[in-house]
């Protein structure tokens, strides 16, 4: 399931592989993907044009176009971006097949000869002109302290899904917030509003630590806490039992003896 350091692995690829390239076709028949825009209005819009600068911000993805729109997408949750055989997001593996059409929701084709895609399985990805960035919070990986003093540390509602909410930061996700909550040692269920301010310091350092060590490793699945998300599984770090509930509606893991 794509999360911010998946974003963030496909930002790169776009602004490593994307950028600069003319677009001469657009394949924007799936109008559920490419919601609200009918077929032909994307193509009609980037047709001409090349990327010229890609950006995120939580798990939103823009690439600006020379003097032209701007290009908004989303991996929602089992998507990819694609360029040229080259992937970046979801971690899922395509099984050795190198081009699924079926699961091309969108795509660019470049004056080269090659091509972008957003793949995506599930069909619940996002392409869109000139995207509405207001409603999201501060990226989650470059939040400052104070701000995030300000936005997470309030209200009685359970922590993880306060730093889930992506009004508050944007681009945690179920996993990293589990792999995050363990790593600072606090119980998912506590009240947001009850975390003293080293507390939520400690917190915003493992958010940070855990995106970083997530891009680096190849995505939150790799995170020490996630092979030990199961019904029988321990604390890789002490060994004691690991509880589940839900949790903000997400299936929740913890440490039972040593986040509190």
């Amino acid at each position: 399931m794509p999360e911010l350091p998946e974003a963030e692995s496909a930002r790169a690829l776009i602004e490593e592989r994307g950028l600069g390239r003319e677009i001469v076709a657009v394949d924007d028949g799936d109008t559920y993907v490419c919601r609200p825009h009918a077929p032909g209005e994307l193509a009609d819009a980037l047709i001409g044009h090349r990327l010229v600068s890609a950006h995120r911000q939580g798990k939103a993805l823009w690439a600006q176009t020379d003097d032209g729109p701007v290009l908004g997408l989303h991996l929602g949750m089992a998507g990819r971006i694609v360029i040229d055989d080259h992937a970046a997001g979801d971690y899922v593996s395509d099984g050795g097949r190198r081009h699924l059409p079926v699961w091309d929701r969108f795509t660019l084709h470049f004056a080269d000869g090659g091509w972008m895609a957003l793949r995506d399985k599930r069909r619940l990805g996002r392409a869109v002109l000139d995207p509405d960035l207001t409603r999201l919070g501060p990226d989650a990986a470059m939040v400052d302290r104070d701000t995030f003093r300000r936005r997470v540390g309030r209200g009685e509602g359970p922590l993880k899904a306060r730093i889930m909410d992506q009004s508050v930061i944007a681009g945690v996700g179920n996993l990293l917030a589990d792999e995050a909550l363990w790593r600072a040692c606090l119980d998912p269920r506590r009240p947001a509003g009850g975390l003293d301010a080293g507390e939520l310091d400690r917190l915003r350092r493992e958010i940070r630590a855990t995106t970083r060590r997530a891009i680096e490793r190849g995505g939150v699945h790799t995170g020490d806490l996630i092979a030990h998300r199961r019904r029988d599984g321990v604390c890789p770090r002490c060994g004691a039992d690991m509880a589940r509930a839900t949790v903000g509606g997400r299936t929740t893991y913890w440490c039972t003896a040593e986040q509190r």
